[in-house]
């Protein structure tokens, strides 16, 4: 039993909260026996929907997952600088805070828990709650002139702390293969990838460089490799063309569903988009 509900700390492109439901008839019975795999945690929103007693997180953004890190290990000194931020904030200072790490020496000498109050306080104070890096990986979004962003929610990052720490939760910064290397029989993987986009209208720019559709490639030979040595999956992605050709085999099953997305780097690909969930079990 859960002691309490949690809700991500972020805001993150393509969160799955409204798509819970749709995503918790797909999942295998009994999944609380399971170890949880999310090699694509974002935002963790149906990590923390499910709150499994023993799991592994990650993402390739390093800056996030030190901040899943710093919550569970500091979360009073996170959530002290994140009081600090939110009495500072204007549209000066959010520039200044977003401006070092352009400065490589001086953002290397930050510490773990001043790196997490800073992605957080520009999550909740960026234009949109978009998290987007350029080209050389430096964070390149507007202020977002909130009047009363919530930039320190203490409780729900209290609760976040105590449940990372009450469970045997493994947190990393790998590739996503990596990542999923010591799953078997006894583990279920849910798969969340940057979408597919043929127009690139969907928003990818989580990290300098993307992923491609050599990505989605090489991510859907993983989910074959997965399914051949018996290990449940279950993996959302847009619904193109592109995405059903590459998991056609009959070993997947192909579940359509509708999203309602506010976050998109145009506004043609905002408000109710079409998705698919793809699951390896009956």
């Amino acid at each position: 039993m859960k002691d309490f509900a949690l809700k991500p700390f972020i805001k993150w492109a393509g969160g799955k909260r409204q798509l819970l439901p749709e995503i918790k008839k797909n999942l295998p019975e009994n999944i609380h026996d399971y170890t949880y795999y999310e090699p694509f945690a974002g935002a963790g929103a149906v990590f923390f929907e499910l709150q499994p007693k023993k799991a592994v997180i990650n993402d390739s953004n390093e800056q996030l997952m030190i901040t899943y890190k710093a919550i569970k290990e500091d979360v009073e000194g996170l959530i002290k600088l994140l009081k600090n931020h939110k009495e500072l904030n204007s549209a000066e200072y959010y520039y200044k805070i977003r401006n070092l790490d352009r400065d490589l020496v001086q953002f290397n000498s930050l510490t773990n828990i001043e790196k997490a109050a800073r992605m957080i306080y520009l999550n909740k104070t960026c234009y949109n709650g978009l998290y987007r890096v350029n080209s050389s990986g430096f964070f390149n979004v507007p202020f977002g002139k909130y009047k009363n962003p919530a930039v320190c929610e203490e409780t729900p990052l209290r609760q976040i702390s105590e449940y990372l720490n009450s469970s045997e939760i493994e947190i990393l910064n790998v590739d996503f293969e990596t990542a999923v290397s010591n799953a078997d029989k006894n583990s279920f993987i849910y798969f969340d990838p940057p979408y597919h986009s043929p127009d690139k209208s969907n928003f990818t720019g989580y990290q300098a460089g993307g992923f491609d559709e050599s990505g989605q490639e090489r991510l859907r030979n993983l989910m074959m490799e997965m399914t051949k040595r018996g290990i449940k999956c279950l993996l959302s992605n847009s619904d193109t063309g592109f995405i059903r050709e590459l998991y056609k085999d009959a070993c997947f099953k192909i579940i359509p569903v509708q999203a309602k997305r506010a976050i998109n780097s145009v506004a043609s690909g905002r408000g109710v988009v079409n998705e698919v969930l793809i699951r390896n079990f009956e």
